[in-house]
């Protein structure tokens, strides 16, 4: 099944995916409807976040990938309406004003992906294009 997801910077060395933080877990929200999740981007927009680009992708391979990064995720189907956490993050593993040439882990926690493992997702999510 064909899910979409939030992504910043998409294509770029300092690509980000959308979560929210419940408790102390990253959840990905996953919307059947490519509509949902453009509103969704647009109700973070007006809380000050970047531009965010709606992306296409495979549920099972969003799945996988939240599986090995140890992240929830939760599907949003249509028509329900997802709204934004009133609280922000205040600190960020992604830095929205990074050079595109910079390496995208500089943050990296000790959990984190390992380098070779995200440019395999991100090549997989260009491929779906």
């Amino acid at each position: 099944m064909r899910v979409y997801i939030l992504l910043f910077n998409a294509g770029t060395n300092n690509e980000g995916i959308h979560t929210i933080q419940v408790g102390n877990r990253n959840k990905i929200l996953m919307f059947q409807e490519e509509d949902d999740a453009v509103r969704f981007s647009m109700m973070l927009e007006a809380q000050d976040f970047p531009e965010a680009t709606v992306e296409a992708i495979d549920s099972e391979e969003i799945e996988a990938f939240c599986r090995k990064a140890d992240y929830d995720w939760e599907l949003i189907e249509p028509g329900k309406l997802a709204i934004p956490p009133e609280k922000n993050a205040e600190k960020t593993d992604w830095n929205p004003d990074e050079d595109d040439s910079s390496v995208a882990s500089s943050t990296a926690k000790d959990d984190s992906i390992p380098q070779d493992e995200l440019d395999s997702i991100r090549r997989r999510l260009e491929g779906l294009l």
